[in-house]
């Protein structure tokens, strides 16, 4: 926080630090961006500025909203977003083979992108409602159970399961933090790892089953599905400790590595700056993560503390699935590296999120001032 004698009130009662961490990010991204596009601001790199700078004060303004009023909203913003769901499966825009849109003429909205948040915060409003003495009950399970399945269901159905996992996880990790035993986790967990190969075999899209069959042998199909996937890793692999050099990166200038602006993104920095422009990145994440952590581990409310919880999930899941994907760790589910793959809705989303935390943050410190 800096000094009000330097700079007006409202602004000093900013977390800067955080917003200079994400800031720097977002510029490497950009840098990033403008060397995937051959050493141009397009088509990438300008967009993901605009995009940037509308989402960067849009959290600042988030900042400002009292708690009261986010626990008010949650409920209808949930409620309006799975609806949104259910119209999107219904009569939603097709592109790349999924149902994921909205077209609402001037814009195309991405509900399952608002949902990310949304169950954050409205598995936090449930459980900050739900009496203490029901935790240990079924009425602390099954609502808190059906309000992730709706909206994740949904979303696998466009079909995009890495944002349903996103949902999925976010939620699970409210309830566990909430207090709900352990134990409501094994049972079920051990169930779906039981029916692992009936969901592979009758629930999965052809080119989901190809993915993970892919990440089980990636040498499978060098030149079809695993292509991806090996490109990436010979972009990180080539990098070595220091990089070939900005501008310079082979395997992403001379089109072998796909997607190398969105979910490859990693790849494309790893090559051009080395493991030390990636350990720097990760560095930079991790701070962004402990910040988060930190704020929910401080917070004085109930709601404060799941609601941080989740949204802290949401940024973690981005984070870990995409560098997971991009080294062959994990399926390619395509989920893109916050800040640094282009995207509008991606940035948006961590936006969102990162200032609902500002939020929170802000109250903490007027609390204790005043306390």
């Amino acid at each position: 926080m800096i000094s009000s004698a330097i700079i007006p009130q409202p602004l000093a009662r900013l977390p800067w630090r955080l917003i200079f961490l994400i800031s720097g990010i977002a510029l490497f991204g950009l840098i990033n961006l403008y060397s995937a596009a051959g050493g141009s601001i397009e088509p990438w790199a300008m967009r993901q500025g605009m995009a940037f700078v509308l989402f960067m004060t849009v959290a600042i303004a988030l900042s400002n909203v009292r708690e009261e009023r986010i626990k008010q909203v949650t409920i209808p913003i949930y409620g309006a977003i799975v609806v949104m769901l259910v119209l999107t499966d219904l009569l939603g825009f097709v592109g790349k083979g999924a149902q994921r849109w909205l077209d609402l003429g001037i814009i195309r909205l991405q509900p399952s992108e608002f949902m990310k948040p949304a169950i954050a915060l409205m598995l936090a409003r449930f459980y900050d409602l739900l009496p203490a003495g029901d935790m240990r009950s079924l009425r602390a399970i099954w609502p808190a159970a059906a309000l992730i399945a709706v909206p994740a269901g949904l979303v696998i159905l466009q079909p995009d399961l890495g944002t349903g996992l996103m949902v999925v996880f976010a939620g699970v990790t409210v309830m566990f933090l909430a207090g709900v035993q352990l134990r409501w986790f094994l049972v079920p967990g051990a169930l779906v790892a039981a029916a692992i190969p009936i969901i592979y075999e009758f629930l999965l899209h052809d080119y989901q089953r190809k993915r993970i069959d892919i990440f089980l042998d990636p040498e499978s199909d060098l030149r079809g599905a695993g292509y991806h996937i090996t490109q990436s890793k010979i972009a990180i692999g080539s990098g070595g400790l220091f990089g070939k050099g900005y501008l310079q990166g082979s395997q992403s200038h001379l089109q072998y590595l796909p997607e190398g602006h969105t979910d490859f993104a990693f790849a494309t920095l790893a090559e051009e700056w080395g493991m030390l422009g990636g350990t720097i990145v990760i560095l930079a994440y991790l701070f962004v993560l402990r910040w988060c952590m930190g704020v929910a581990a401080n917070a004085s409310t109930r709601f404060a503390r799941l609601a941080c919880a989740g949204l802290t999930a949401v940024l973690f899941s981005y984070f870990a699935i995409n560098l997971l994907m991009v080294m062959g760790l994990a399926p390619v589910v395509g989920i893109p590296l916050p800040l640094i793959s282009y995207g509008g809705s991606a940035v948006m989303t961590v936006m969102i999120c990162l200032g609902l935390l500002m939020s929170f943050e802000r109250q903490q410190r007027t609390r204790s001032r005043l306390g």
